[in-house]
């Protein structure tokens, strides 16, 4: 018994049988959450996917672990590392960081937010690539001009980073304000897309 224990593993038949796994789940609808995490200029994201769209992008500085126990807790514990799923958004967010391009076309899956929170996060991607908005100018396209501080809060939890732009928003006094990311990240987004 001890022996089968130390024998070593061979990386790529478990790398197959992985794939086959996450292949299998998907074709019988039992990946709920499908994850994997890609290489950027503002280190490791975590790209999470329902059927429905790209749920969650996280960065490192998050913990990749606890949000994937947020999701299992939020949205189901059915969750596999499956990279498949996440191929298109990861070519867009690659797109992106080469300058290539603008605005993401991925289908989104905005459940992990609601109220308020969720409809500033629809009208972020309104704010144009290289342009940015303040939390006021965000309060006013929203229809509520007093809810400043609610704005903020909505940018700040953000779970779609990056591909919802809330990068683009800013204190009136054109000061960044703060960033899931942190602040530099934030700025090396928005210096991105001012060069």
């Amino acid at each position: 018994m001890v022996a089968l224990l130390s024998t070593p593993v061979d990386a790529d038949l478990l790398d197959r049988l992985h794939r086959r796994l996450a292949n299998e789940a998907e074709l019988a609808g039992l990946l709920d959450v499908a994850y994997s995490t890609v290489d950027s200029p503002v280190g490791k994201l975590l790209l999470a996917a329902t059927p429905a769209g790209v749920v969650r992008v996280a960065f490192a500085s998050e913990d990749h672990d606890r949000v994937l126990e947020v999701l299992g807790q939020k949205l189901s514990s059915r969750i596999l590392r499956a990279p498949k799923r996440l191929d298109p958004v990861a070519r867009e967010i690659d797109e992106y960081f080469a300058k290539v391009r603008r605005a993401f076309d991925v289908p989104l899956d905005l459940s992990l937010s609601r109220g308020f929170r969720r409809l500033v996060q629809t009208h972020l991607p309104e704010i144009g690539y290289g342009q940015t908005r303040s939390y006021r100018d965000m309060a006013e396209v929203v229809g509520n001009p007093k809810a400043v501080r609610a704005v903020g809060t909505a940018c700040a939890t953000n779970p779609l980073p990056i591909v919802v732009p809330c990068h683009r928003v800013l204190r009136s006094d054109g000061t960044l304000g703060g960033y899931i990311g942190g602040l530099e990240a934030k700025t090396a987004l928005l210096k991105l897309e001012a060069a």
